[in-house]
């Protein structure tokens, strides 16, 4: 398992969509790096995130990837990310900021 972490602003997403994300998240990992995800689920208060004074509308997704990934592969992955957490909440690729990161030095 990998950690992924997924920051989200309260009652933007529902539990079904949660649990659509979740499956989705794992199946990326399982497809991208061979191995399930293990998901840290966020909620900031709705009245702890803004974006140019506004309450925010973004989502921010982690992932730590097993071996280092190089950067045409995490270009390509990262639009994979983006655009399937896009297109299961609605969000526009504006509002999602996607992260693959590589594996923490030992």
């Amino acid at each position: 398992m990998i950690p992924c972490t997924c920051l989200v602003q309260e009652g933007q997403i529902s539990s079904a969509i949660e649990s659509a994300l979740r499956s989705k998240l794992d199946g990326f990992a399982h497809e991208a790096f061979g191995v399930g995800v293990n998901i840290n689920w966020i909620e900031v208060p709705k009245t702890g995130g803004f974006t140019a004074s506004k309450p925010s509308t973004s989502s921010l997704v982690l992932i730590q990837a097993p071996v280092a990934v190089e950067q045409d592969k995490r270009a390509v992955l990262l639009g994979e990310l983006c655009n399937g957490w896009a297109s299961e909440t609605g969000q526009t690729l504006n509002e999602v900021v996607g992260v693959i990161s590589d594996p923490a030095a030992a």
